[in-house]
């Protein structure tokens, strides 16, 4: 299924830790969000749109809320050095979704599970294209020496 949609403005990366997400752990403090949000003006955030929007789910209903509720200016990619990889936060539509009355034509479980499952897409193409074509950095992380042997 393609979305054929325009892409939107690449979000402005916020210095929010992302260990405050639920969902990440990041070992570090150096996030090179100033790095990423130049990377994703630069291209990588149009070319991951277009790679991601070619095969989404989504349709252009599912795809107006998110944009009239303002999600994809809330997506959130740092530098996690210990992994060396760029980790992400999408946005998403809370559980309590119908008794805060989000959006007007927001009326199913479907849609919503829609709209939080094609963020999550996006947010991971978008570390990929990040992390393949636009990084030329290498992790500083370096293991201690004490860690024990596991080759067999």
């Amino acid at each position: 299924m393609t979305l054929d949609v325009d892409p939107p403005e690449p979000p402005e990366l916020a210095a929010v830790d992302p260990n405050e997400y639920e969902d990440a752990e990041v070992a570090g403090g150096e996030y090179r969000r100033d790095d990423l949000e130049a990377f994703l003006r630069e291209g990588a955030w149009e070319e991951a749109f277009a790679e991601w929007a070619a095969g989404s789910d989504m349709d252009e209903e599912d795809w107006r809320i998110a944009v009239d509720l303002g999600l994809v200016s809330r997506f959130d990619f740092f530098w996690d050095d210990f992994a060396d990889r760029v980790g992400y936060h999408a946005p998403g539509l809370p559980e309590d979704w119908k008794e805060r009355d989000l959006h007007p034509d927001l009326d199913s479980w479907g849609t919503v599970s829609a709209i939080n499952a094609g963020l999550t897409e996006l947010g991971q193409i978008v570390c990929e294209t990040l992390k393949e074509e636009y990084i030329d950095w290498e992790a500083e992380f370096e293991a201690p020496d004490d860690l024990p042997d596991f080759e067999a």
